[in-house]
């Protein structure tokens, strides 16, 4: 395989530092990087860390290793310093050889697999109380996206999420439906069993804010009442029960699970996302529990006279954290602490764990870890919270307990239903059977909606507009899709007539208008390796974009298969093969799908 361009470099700055300047400096230690656009050249070479051992101005620096960098080699065919950067010109010919070589299919940056550290990934982590929705989406998206990003970088990466499967917002659904349910199921009304099991959940709060407002009314206050309230009540009870193992509890929890989990299980089809391993609240707060009674023994946490168990924080710069209520039940607290150490008991080789969660939650995280450090478990620094901002709505935040949400199924169904719309209007289809219709509907409208969500960055919270996202002009995956489309249509017809692009020697050398494409393409591995360090799909997302935009223009200007000599159309074709196979990887990085028609 041939080396990398920028390999080369670093090689020979080592080579004339040492000869010039009697350096001794290794090659992966000198910062090679792409030429600001504004600047004549290819690669630039920062100089300022260099000086140390050139004893000479950036400038000087640049200017001594760049004369002697092109003077000493036939494949470097001009440089310039500008502020201690050393932009150099690469021979358009050893451009050519790296795109139709072994070398640029190895630089879309696919690492071999388990050449890096294994990594967990949690994503999802439902509430089995309630159908997922919009939020869920850009959870569920962005977790399984790092996920590809991070086996793309090398690593080996396990796929898990732990299910909120108990606690006082499953008990609420319980009662809801043991006392207004009258024996239905979700086979007897037709109804997924999340969405049927999420309609108690919402009845429960209707009721509980009735009883509120009739307690207050008799003159009661609200403070008191929400805590009076006898629906209330009866949840707390509930959650008292199923904790001691009540039988009939036990048999509803599971029955209603049961009926969560299989409405779960259509959505993630759908999403297009899947996990290795699951993990259940049920089980890990368990443990949990048993970790925050061991600390208590060892002076770690204090138990207050009411019995409930603290941990204080202050030295860390937080407050008190509470870990056991005083009637003996566990806090979200207590099972993340059982699920950590459950984990990297399972995963003895875990370099990493990555908790895909939203920002609304990092100070339970920063909490979270300094508890683990002082029960003095040892892998409690190789714990990482992904924080992403919030999907929101035109109208405000969305509150699922009131019923007002973006439902995950009713949001994909719809994009599907616009994109069957859209390409029933241009009547581009026609000629396909059905399920090849479906096909490019589904990868078209969940293509859009993936993308959407994943090229902002994480951090960032972002208003969700469905029409946008399925433009076909602009930052989108239709667009991008649109034009992949369209390469593999022009490669095809290439094929068919016997055109294909065989290797450099019948091909032109790319000249300034070709250059855009090429550099794009050669920074495919540097964008994985940055998404990868930082768990952001959108750098992918928009480096996609940018080299997507690039092909359309170069395809606007100029003829593929119509080009004026062969070795021209050679070239055109070859870029077109190596943006169809960049673009592809990319978007299978994003979890997105590529049709081959639309």
């Amino acid at each position: 395989m041939t080396e990398r361009i920028d390999t080369r470099i670093q090689k020979l700055t080592a080579r004339y530092l040492d000869e010039i300047f009697g350096a001794d400096l290794a090659s992966d230690e000198i910062s090679v990087q792409k030429t600001r656009k504004e600047f004549a050249g290819d690669r630039t070479v920062v100089c300022f860390p260099l000086t140390r051992h050139s004893k000479l101005a950036p400038e000087a620096t640049g200017e001594a290793l760049g004369a002697a960098m092109v003077g000493g080699t036939d494949w470097l065919v001009g440089f310039n310093v500008v502020k201690g950067f050393l932009n150099l010109e690469v021979e358009r010919g050893v451009w050519a050889d790296w795109l139709a070589g072994d070398a640029a299919k190895a630089d879309y940056g696919i690492a071999p697999a388990g050449s890096a550290p294994q990594i967990m990934v949690e994503y999802s982590s439902p509430n089995t109380n309630k159908p997922l929705h919009l939020g869920h989406l850009r959870n569920n998206f962005l977790g399984h996206s790092v996920s590809r990003i991070l086996e793309a970088a090398g690593h080996d990466v396990v796929k898990v999420q732990i299910i909120n499967d108990r606690g006082i917002h499953i008990c609420k659904s319980m009662v809801a439906w043991s006392v207004m349910g009258g024996g239905e199921t979700p086979q007897s009304t037709g109804e997924k069993g999340d969405h049927f099991v999420g309609r108690y959940y919402v009845a429960f709060d209707k009721a509980f804010r009735a009883e509120v407002a009739e307690l207050v009314e008799g003159g009661m206050p609200k403070e008191e009442a929400e805590k009076l309230a006898p629906i209330q009540i009866a949840a707390q009870d509930s959650l008292k029960r199923w904790e001691a193992g009540d039988k009939d509890t036990v048999a509803l929890w599971k029955k209603m699970n049961g009926w969560v989990y299989e409405g779960f299980e259509q959505t993630y089809k759908a999403m297009g996302v899947d996990f290795d391993k699951l993990y259940y609240e049920s089980d890990t707060y368990l443990v949990g529990r048993d970790k925050v009674l061991k600390g208590v023994e060892n002076g770690v946490f204090t138990r207050r006279q009411d019995g409930s168990i603290w941990v204080d924080l202050s030295d860390n710069g937080l407050d008190e954290k509470l870990l056991l209520r005083s009637n003996g039940t566990t806090v979200y607290m207590t099972q993340d602490i059982g699920t950590a150490i459950l984990r990297f008991e399972d995963y003895p080789a875990l370099d990493r764990q990555v908790y895909t969660v939203g920002n609304e939650q990092e100070y339970h995280f920063k909490a979270l870890f300094f508890v683990l450090k002082k029960l003095g478990f040892d892998a409690a620094g190789k714990n990482h919270h992904l924080s992403y901002g919030m999907v929101e709505l035109p109208e405000g935040k969305m509150k699922s307990r009131e019923g007002k949400v973006v439902d995950a199924d009713d949001l994909m169904a719809e994009m599907f239903d616009v994109a069957e719309r859209i390409a029933t209007e241009s009547g581009k289809l026609s000629e396909l059977d059905a399920q090849e219709r479906q096909d490019v509907f589904h990868k078209v409208g969940l293509g859009a909606l993936k993308y959407f969500l994943l090229k902002v960055d994480p951090a960032k919270g972002m208003l969700f507009d469905p029409k946008a996202s399925i433009d076909f002009i602009g930052n989108t995956a239709p667009f991008i899709q649109f034009n992949y489309v369209r390469g593999r249509s022009i490669l095809r017809k290439a094929e068919a007539e016997k055109l294909a692009a065989a290797d450099s020697a019948t091909c032109a050398q790319p000249g300034d208008d070709e250059m855009e494409l090429v550099h794009l393409l050669y920074t495919m591995p540097d964008v994985i390796s940055e998404a990868a360090a930082s768990y952001n799909p959108g750098l992918v997302a928009n480096w996609c974009y940018d080299l997507t935009k690039s092909f359309s223009s170069y395809y606007q200007e100029h003829q593929i298969l119509g080009a004026d000599t062969a070795p021209e159309r050679a070239l055109r074709l070859m870029l077109t093969a190596r943006f169809t196979e960049a673009i592809k990887k990319g978007f299978h990085m994003l979890g997105i799908e590529m049709p081959e028609r639309m």
